[in-house]
Protein backbone atom coordinates (compact mmCIF):
# COMPACT_ATOMS: atom_id res chain seq x y z
CA UNK A 1 0.00 0.00 0.00
CA UNK A 2 2.99 2.09 1.08
CA UNK A 3 4.51 1.97 -2.37
CA UNK A 4 1.32 2.23 -4.35
CA UNK A 5 0.52 5.61 -2.48
CA UNK A 6 4.60 6.60 -3.17
CA UNK A 7 4.26 5.98 -7.18
CA UNK A 8 1.15 7.68 -7.37
CA UNK A 9 2.20 10.88 -5.21
CA UNK A 10 5.27 11.04 -7.38
CA UNK A 11 3.07 10.36 -10.77
CA UNK A 12 0.98 12.92 -9.56
CA UNK A 13 3.76 15.58 -8.49
CA UNK A 14 4.93 15.63 -12.10
CA UNK A 15 1.85 16.74 -13.63
CA UNK A 16 1.66 19.76 -11.22
CA UNK A 17 3.93 22.82 -11.68
CA UNK A 18 7.33 22.74 -10.54
CA UNK A 19 7.02 26.14 -9.28
CA UNK A 20 4.64 24.97 -6.86
CA UNK A 21 6.26 21.69 -6.10
CA UNK A 22 6.94 22.85 -2.04
CA UNK A 23 3.37 23.88 -1.67
CA UNK A 24 2.26 20.28 -3.16
CA UNK A 25 4.88 18.44 -1.42
CA UNK A 26 3.41 19.97 2.00
CA UNK A 27 -0.43 19.35 1.10
CA UNK A 28 0.07 15.63 0.26
CA UNK A 29 2.34 14.63 3.36
CA UNK A 30 -0.55 16.90 5.50
CA UNK A 31 -2.41 13.83 4.22
CA UNK A 32 0.13 10.88 4.44
CA UNK A 33 2.30 11.95 6.79
CA UNK A 34 4.68 8.38 6.38
CA UNK A 35 5.46 9.77 3.00
CA UNK A 36 6.85 12.83 4.26
CA UNK A 37 11.16 11.64 4.06
CA UNK A 38 10.91 9.16 0.97
CA UNK A 39 9.12 12.24 -1.00
CA UNK A 40 12.09 14.92 0.67
CA UNK A 41 15.28 12.65 -0.84
CA UNK A 42 12.99 11.57 -4.27
CA UNK A 43 11.32 15.01 -5.20
CA UNK A 44 13.66 18.35 -6.27
CA UNK A 45 12.17 21.58 -5.08
CA UNK A 46 12.97 25.23 -5.53
CA UNK A 47 15.81 25.91 -3.11
CA UNK A 48 14.94 27.92 0.00
CA UNK A 49 17.55 31.07 0.95
CA UNK A 50 18.78 30.99 5.35
CA UNK A 51 20.82 33.46 6.67
CA UNK A 52 23.81 31.80 8.73
CA UNK A 53 23.16 33.19 11.97
CA UNK A 54 26.86 32.84 13.13
CA UNK A 55 28.28 34.51 9.52
CA UNK A 56 25.67 36.41 8.27
CA UNK A 57 26.16 34.59 4.92
CA UNK A 58 22.84 33.49 3.50
CA UNK A 59 22.96 29.92 2.25
CA UNK A 60 20.65 27.31 0.46
CA UNK A 61 18.33 24.58 1.96
CA UNK A 62 17.65 20.88 0.82
CA UNK A 63 17.42 17.63 2.11
CA UNK A 64 21.09 16.86 1.81
CA UNK A 65 22.00 19.31 4.29
CA UNK A 66 19.30 18.53 6.71
CA UNK A 67 18.98 16.75 9.99
CA UNK A 68 15.53 16.82 11.13
CA UNK A 69 13.84 19.74 11.08
CA UNK A 70 17.53 21.71 10.93
CA UNK A 71 19.71 22.64 8.33
CA UNK A 72 23.75 22.87 8.61
CA UNK A 73 25.45 25.98 7.02
CA UNK A 74 27.71 25.18 4.69
CA UNK A 75 29.66 28.52 6.53
CA UNK A 76 30.16 28.01 9.99
CA UNK A 77 28.96 23.93 9.66
CA UNK A 78 26.48 24.55 12.74
CA UNK A 79 22.90 23.54 12.69
CA UNK A 80 19.94 25.57 13.17
CA UNK A 81 18.14 25.30 15.19
CA UNK A 82 21.29 23.94 16.76
CA UNK A 83 21.50 19.81 17.43
CA UNK A 84 24.25 18.85 19.40
CA UNK A 85 24.50 15.77 17.49
CA UNK A 86 24.04 16.60 13.81
CA UNK A 87 25.72 14.50 11.16
CA UNK A 88 28.59 16.57 9.95
CA UNK A 89 31.43 15.41 7.26
CA UNK A 90 34.64 13.72 8.41
CA UNK A 91 37.67 16.88 8.49
CA UNK A 92 39.25 15.64 5.61
CA UNK A 93 36.11 15.92 3.61
CA UNK A 94 35.14 19.11 5.43
CA UNK A 95 38.31 21.07 3.73
CA UNK A 96 37.20 19.98 0.48
CA UNK A 97 33.50 21.04 1.33
CA UNK A 98 35.02 24.56 2.80
CA UNK A 99 37.15 25.07 -0.64
CA UNK A 100 34.51 24.10 -2.61
CA UNK A 101 32.20 26.44 -1.55
CA UNK A 102 34.91 29.27 -2.13
CA UNK A 103 35.57 27.95 -5.85
CA UNK A 104 31.77 27.92 -6.58
CA UNK A 105 31.41 31.48 -4.76
CA UNK A 106 33.53 32.86 -7.48
CA UNK A 107 31.62 30.75 -9.82
CA UNK A 108 28.38 32.27 -9.34
CA UNK A 109 29.48 35.76 -9.45
CA UNK A 110 30.85 35.03 -12.74
CA UNK A 111 28.15 33.49 -14.50
CA UNK A 112 25.06 34.41 -12.27
CA UNK A 113 26.19 37.94 -11.28
CA UNK A 114 24.26 37.37 -7.95
CA UNK A 115 21.96 34.85 -6.16
CA UNK A 116 22.92 32.32 -3.90
CA UNK A 117 25.25 28.89 -4.15
CA UNK A 118 26.05 26.55 -1.30
CA UNK A 119 27.77 22.96 -1.75
CA UNK A 120 27.60 20.35 0.88
CA UNK A 121 29.85 17.21 1.21
CA UNK A 122 29.64 13.92 2.88
CA UNK A 123 31.62 10.34 3.75
CA UNK A 124 31.16 7.45 1.25
CA UNK A 125 33.02 4.17 2.04
CA UNK A 126 35.22 4.24 -0.98
CA UNK A 127 35.26 8.05 -1.80
CA UNK A 128 32.83 11.29 -1.14
CA UNK A 129 29.59 12.80 -2.47
CA UNK A 130 28.18 15.94 -2.56
CA UNK A 131 25.91 18.73 -3.91
CA UNK A 132 25.82 21.79 -6.11
CA UNK A 133 22.87 24.24 -5.53
CA UNK A 134 22.55 27.51 -7.20
CA UNK A 135 19.57 29.83 -7.21
CA UNK A 136 18.94 32.65 -8.76
CA UNK A 137 16.00 34.68 -8.91
CA UNK A 138 14.45 38.52 -10.63
CA UNK A 139 12.02 41.10 -10.26
CA UNK A 140 12.32 43.31 -13.34
CA UNK A 141 9.07 44.27 -12.88
CA UNK A 142 6.23 44.13 -10.61
CA UNK A 143 4.16 41.89 -12.30
CA UNK A 144 7.02 39.83 -13.94
CA UNK A 145 9.59 37.51 -11.83
CA UNK A 146 11.89 34.44 -12.81
CA UNK A 147 13.59 31.78 -10.94
CA UNK A 148 16.37 29.56 -11.94
CA UNK A 149 17.71 26.92 -9.13
CA UNK A 150 20.12 24.33 -10.07
CA UNK A 151 20.93 20.85 -8.25
CA UNK A 152 24.12 18.59 -9.09
CA UNK A 153 24.52 15.81 -7.13
CA UNK A 154 27.83 13.98 -7.30
CA UNK A 155 30.04 10.62 -6.43
CA UNK A 156 33.51 10.39 -6.57
CA UNK A 157 34.55 6.46 -6.02
CA UNK A 158 38.32 6.82 -4.95
CA UNK A 159 40.95 4.74 -7.79
CA UNK A 160 44.10 4.28 -8.04
CA UNK A 161 45.59 8.57 -9.54
CA UNK A 162 41.99 8.80 -11.13
CA UNK A 163 38.22 8.77 -9.22
CA UNK A 164 35.49 8.01 -10.66
CA UNK A 165 32.58 10.87 -11.14
CA UNK A 166 28.86 10.34 -11.30
CA UNK A 167 26.81 13.51 -11.86
CA UNK A 168 23.12 14.09 -11.56
CA UNK A 169 22.00 17.31 -12.47
CA UNK A 170 18.49 19.11 -12.36
CA UNK A 171 17.69 22.43 -13.12
CA UNK A 172 14.17 24.11 -12.42
CA UNK A 173 12.99 27.22 -14.03
CA UNK A 174 10.15 29.56 -13.83
CA UNK A 175 8.96 32.79 -16.08
CA UNK A 176 6.07 34.42 -15.00
CA UNK A 177 4.95 38.16 -16.62
CA UNK A 178 1.99 39.79 -16.70
CA UNK A 179 0.61 43.00 -18.92
CA UNK A 180 -2.52 43.93 -20.07
CA UNK A 181 -1.62 43.62 -24.27
CA UNK A 182 -0.81 39.59 -23.07
CA UNK A 183 -2.36 38.68 -20.26
CA UNK A 184 -0.54 36.14 -17.44
CA UNK A 185 1.57 33.87 -18.76
CA UNK A 186 3.31 31.65 -16.59
CA UNK A 187 6.28 29.01 -17.73
CA UNK A 188 8.00 26.46 -15.47
CA UNK A 189 9.51 23.13 -15.84
CA UNK A 190 12.60 21.09 -14.79
CA UNK A 191 15.54 19.27 -16.65
CA UNK A 192 17.34 16.41 -15.48
CA UNK A 193 20.63 15.03 -16.98
CA UNK A 194 23.03 12.66 -15.77
CA UNK A 195 27.00 12.20 -16.92
CA UNK A 196 29.94 9.39 -15.73
CA UNK A 197 33.22 10.51 -16.26
CA UNK A 198 37.04 9.49 -15.02
CA UNK A 199 38.97 12.14 -14.21
CA UNK A 200 43.28 12.12 -12.73
CA UNK A 201 43.46 12.91 -9.37
CA UNK A 202 46.56 14.26 -8.06
CA UNK A 203 45.67 15.79 -4.93
CA UNK A 204 42.60 16.53 -2.60
CA UNK A 205 42.46 19.94 -5.32
CA UNK A 206 42.26 18.06 -8.32
CA UNK A 207 38.41 16.63 -6.91
CA UNK A 208 37.33 20.92 -6.86
CA UNK A 209 38.68 21.67 -10.48
CA UNK A 210 37.33 18.32 -12.03
CA UNK A 211 33.45 18.75 -10.04
CA UNK A 212 34.34 22.20 -11.12
CA UNK A 213 34.41 21.51 -14.88
CA UNK A 214 31.81 18.85 -14.75
CA UNK A 215 29.34 21.18 -13.16
CA UNK A 216 30.06 23.90 -15.85
CA UNK A 217 29.77 21.73 -18.67
CA UNK A 218 26.66 20.25 -18.09
CA UNK A 219 25.11 23.73 -17.01
CA UNK A 220 26.18 25.04 -20.10
CA UNK A 221 24.70 22.07 -22.06
CA UNK A 222 21.18 22.13 -20.09
CA UNK A 223 20.91 26.49 -20.63
CA UNK A 224 21.49 25.63 -24.22
CA UNK A 225 18.47 22.75 -24.62
CA UNK A 226 16.37 25.19 -22.36
CA UNK A 227 16.76 27.77 -24.70
CA UNK A 228 17.16 25.91 -28.07
CA UNK A 229 14.42 23.11 -27.39
CA UNK A 230 11.75 24.39 -24.83
CA UNK A 231 11.29 28.04 -25.78
CA UNK A 232 12.23 27.64 -28.88
CA UNK A 233 9.65 25.04 -28.94
CA UNK A 234 7.46 27.55 -27.19
CA UNK A 235 7.95 30.17 -29.74
CA UNK A 236 6.32 28.07 -32.92
CA UNK A 237 3.92 27.20 -30.85
CA UNK A 238 2.75 31.00 -29.97
CA UNK A 239 3.52 31.53 -33.46
CA UNK A 240 0.93 28.94 -35.31
CA UNK A 241 -1.97 29.91 -32.71
CA UNK A 242 -1.22 34.22 -33.41
CA UNK A 243 0.94 35.15 -35.94
CA UNK A 244 2.47 38.64 -35.58
CA UNK A 245 2.03 39.24 -39.74
CA UNK A 246 -1.53 39.62 -40.99
CA UNK A 247 -2.52 36.21 -42.02
CA UNK A 248 -3.37 37.66 -45.74
CA UNK A 249 0.25 38.24 -45.95
CA UNK A 250 1.58 34.58 -44.55
CA UNK A 251 -0.68 33.24 -47.07
CA UNK A 252 1.28 34.91 -49.79
CA UNK A 253 4.39 34.28 -48.68
CA UNK A 254 3.31 30.44 -48.44
CA UNK A 255 2.04 30.49 -51.61
CA UNK A 256 5.21 32.15 -53.30
CA UNK A 257 6.91 29.46 -51.12
CA UNK A 258 5.59 26.37 -52.58
CA UNK A 259 5.79 28.19 -56.42
CA UNK A 260 9.31 28.18 -55.75
CA UNK A 261 9.61 24.83 -54.64
CA UNK A 262 7.71 23.64 -57.84
CA UNK A 263 9.76 25.43 -60.35
CA UNK A 264 12.81 23.80 -58.66
CA UNK A 265 11.15 20.62 -59.38
CA UNK A 266 10.60 20.98 -62.86
CA UNK A 267 13.75 21.74 -63.76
Amino acid sequence: MADTQFDSALDLLRRLSPRDTKQNLDRITTLVPDLTEDLLASVDQPLEVRRCAKTGRDYLLCDYNRDGDSYRSPWSNEFDPPLEDGTVPSERVRKLEVAANEAFDVYRELYYEGGVSSVYFWDLDDGHAGVVLLKKTVSPGSKSSGGWDSIHVFEATDRARMSHYKLTSTVILHLSNENDALGEMNLSGNMTRQVEADLPVESDASHIANIGRLVEDMELKMRNLLQEVYFGKAKDVVGDLRSIQPLSETSKERAAHREMISAMGSR
